[in-house]
């Protein structure tokens, strides 16, 4: 039985493009750690994903996770896309290329090592530990700027 980890992401962005952070929270049995980190020109989509990779790169087995994020382009991205960007060789229903590959490839390989229950969460909408993570990924931001 894999471990049961409920993993909340977020990322913020000053400017699209622009300095921007990321953070998450994994909860595992009522404890929690914090992570988070930044860049100084990047888009809010890269950080959102960047979230939910470092989230999942901190996993040191194979994991059900309770993933929650605020980002539907990540959600749907996940959910809804990325089997089709793969079949066409990354390019997008348009025939261009899909943005933020290079990340999209690195989620592939970990959501390939567990088991993703995603759920979107409204954000700025009290979720503590959306909140929490929004806080986190906007310090973040703020000292790249």
């Amino acid at each position: 039985m894999n471990k049961k980890i409920t993993l909340y992401t977020d990322g913020a962005c000053s400017g699209n493009p622009g300095p921007g952070g990321w953070a998450c929270v994994l909860v595992y049995k009522g404890t929690e750690k914090e992570l988070s980190g930044g860049e100084s020109e990047t888009t809010n989509n890269r950080m959102e994903m960047m979230a939910v990779i470092e989230g999942l790169r901190a996993l040191k087995e194979p994991c059900s996770v309770d993933l929650y994020t605020d980002s539907k382009y990540v959600l749907e991205g996940a959910t809804k896309w990325l089997s089709g960007w793969q079949e066409k060789g990354w390019k997008r229903a348009d025939k261009k290329p899909v943005l933020n590959v290079d990340l999209w490839q690195v989620l592939v390989e970990l959501l390939s090592q567990h088991e993703i229950t995603w759920h979107w969460v409204k954000g700025h909408a009290g979720n503590p530990y959306n909140e929490r993570v929004d806080m986190l990924a906007v310090q973040q931001r703020d000292s790249y700027k």
